[in-house]
């Protein structure tokens, strides 16, 4: 019988603290998130330096406890991965020398994995992925469609030009006054109103898979201080509403669009902003009439940085006899297509 393949994941990106074990690739055995929301919330965004000191406060307290959930030990993990990239620098490198530190003392094979990677991945702890297929990436900094022949395949074949979606929102979300992060509360507003205020749809040149958030933000910020201007009162849910319909009907438009012309089997979902509820029932709606490709969404707790996702990635990786030396650095700008 073929041994079970135990990976021990690390994700220190952002403002999340996060480490857990995968089994096989495609099951969570523990999963632990320490996020540091409550301490950026204050600041409107992340504070990168903030971030750095409090994955050093966090870390060994959430390795701890992922091994006790799982009943595990260092001894019982085949590899351990770690997110070397995107993200913000700093952050990164806690992970990053973190891992290497648990490589060395254990003498276990150190995997890198790239950031986006991980979040697609996310989506085979849901379902076995089935190739050729597309990733619709949504998140605060990257907003991407990625295509993949075969595991640990990615190539770009379309991808925002200025702001990414993610950012889009939490812009917005301050025009409005709502709380950091800004996604969920306009998701939530826009679910109590309606597109009424008819902002623009940016969709580029013919053709393209590309995206332009940065025109649509403008927009909405142009409303509210012409509003204010004229001394009119907006209704914040038709405001958010009509944000919501412009971003999701872009996305959803270009994402069916490349999946016809990619003959993919599976479109996944992923990313922070995979959890807008106005983005997930649209593309259910889309593909409800596409019944030849299949639209893979994971739960909630796997759209966000989590670490599952990069033991899931790092799997691959791993079978696929990749593994990095102790030389590895954090990398804030690390190309998909060639990491």
């Amino acid at each position: 019988m073929k041994k079970d393949t135990y990976i021990f994941g690390i994700e220190t990106s952002c403002d999340e603290t996060a480490a857990a074990i995968v089994k096989n690739g495609t099951e969570i055995v523990a999963n632990v998130v320490s996020s540091q929301i409550e301490s950026h919330k204050r600041f409107g965004g992340v504070v990168p330096e903030i971030a750095s000191r409090h994955h050093v406060e966090q870390i060994i307290a959430v390795f701890q406890e992922t091994l006790e959930q799982a009943g595990l030990t260092f001894k019982d993990m085949d590899a351990i991965a770690v997110t070397k990239g995107p993200g913000l620098v700093g952050a990164l490198l806690i992970g990053v020398n973190a891992a290497k530190a648990i490589a060395f003392a254990h003498q276990l094979p150190l995997i890198g994995v790239h950031h986006i990677a991980g979040h697609i991945y996310a989506n085979r702890l849901v379902k076995e992925m089935a190739f050729p297929l597309l990733s619709l990436v949504v998140s605060g900094g990257h907003t991407e469609i990625v295509y993949m022949a075969e595991h640990g395949s990615f190539k770009v074949i379309g991808e925002t030009r200025d702001d990414a979606a993610g950012e889009a929102y939490d812009k917005v979300a301050r025009t409005l006054h709502l709380p950091y992060p800004g996604g969920p509360h306009i998701d939530r507003l826009a679910a109590a109103g309606e597109d009424t205020y008819g902002l623009p749809r940016v969709r580029l040149e013919e053709g393209s898979y590309d995206f332009s958030f940065s025109g649509l933000k403008s927009a909405v910020i142009n409303t509210v201080h012409n509003a204010q201007q004229r001394g009119e009162e907006l209704v914040p849910e038709n405001l958010a509403a009509s944000f919501q319909a412009s971003v999701v009907e872009v996305l959803t438009e270009k994402t069916i669009r490349a999946a016809k012309e990619y003959c993919v089997e599976q479109v996944l979902l992923a990313g922070g902003v995979a959890a807008n509820e106005g983005l997930r029932a649209s593309l259910e709606k889309a593909f409800s009439d596409m019944p030849a490709t299949e639209l893979v969404i994971p739960p909630l707790s796997l759209c966000t940085d989590n670490a599952a996702m990069i033991a899931a990635a790092g799997t691959i990786l791993f079978e696929q006899g990749k593994k990095d030396g102790m030389d590895m650095n954090g990398h804030p700008g690390l190309d998909i297509e060639t990491f």
